[in-house]
């Protein structure tokens, strides 16, 4: 559209649906604008003018939202047992699992 000029959409959409028909036609489009009444220099003017419009639009991105993984790898608690082993608790622990872990612990049994 021509700076200063209101956009008239039916138009707009009307100008979309022949230049489609003219990509699928294969004609030439001095053929399909003689075919269907229209103008070259309109049919040009229109074309230049959807293909700009189509680059201005704003691009949407497909965005996949992650888990921050730093935050699950600092430990609130860290207990280190004798022959190297560590038990790391994170916040946000389970209080019922890491009793039953140290019980086990307590006991001496394979982890």
């Amino acid at each position: 559209m021509a700076p200063g000029r209101a956009r008239d959409e039916r138009k707009e959409r009307q100008w979309q649906r022949w230049i489609s028909q003219w990509r699928a036609s294969g004609l030439s489009v001095r053929a399909f604008c003689a075919q269907h009444g229209l103008a070259d220099a309109s049919f040009y003017r229109w074309r230049r003018v959807l293909e700009r419009c189509a680059t201005e639009q704003p691009a949407f991105v497909p965005v996949q939202i992650v888990a921050d993984t730093r935050a699950s790898q600092v430990s609130a608690l860290e207990l280190v047992l004798a022959d190297g082993r560590a038990v790391r608790v994170a916040p946000g622990f389970d209080e019922a699992t890491l009793r039953r872990l140290l019980a086990v612990l307590q006991e001496g049994g394979p982890c």
